[in-house]
């Protein structure tokens, strides 16, 4: 055996334990989003989410009636399928000027 052979299958092995650590996290992901519990929207939701340590719940189902403000948003590839949009949040992140490759 080769050392550039040797070289070949460490780094090899070292992505495939990479890429299983990888998927094995963002499978717990999944499993904690197909296991959310699912709330129906009515009076009682704003106590339940006071009720919570940080005052949020970090996956649940919302089921309920919702009325959009102006238009309903139509699909382009199922037919009949309507959905609104309720909330949109938009998180920007601070930009620091990084003076070696030049670029924000």
């Amino acid at each position: 055996i080769t050392p550039g052979e040797l070289l070949c299958l460490g780094s090899s092995l070292a992505f495939s334990g990479l890429f299983y650590y990888l998927y094995r996290k963002k499978a717990r992901v999944v499993a904690q989003i197909q296991e959310a519990p699912k709330l129906h929207v009515n009076d009682d939701l704003p106590a339940l989410v006071s009720a919570t340590d940080a005052r949020c719940l970090p996956y649940v189902a919302l089921e309920g009636i919702v009325l959009p403000a102006k238009a309903a948003l139509t699909s382009h590839y199922h037919e009949g399928l309507q959905g609104v949009i309720q909330k949109l949040l938009l998180k920007e992140h601070r930009l620091i000027w990084n003076s070696l490759a030049r670029s924000w």
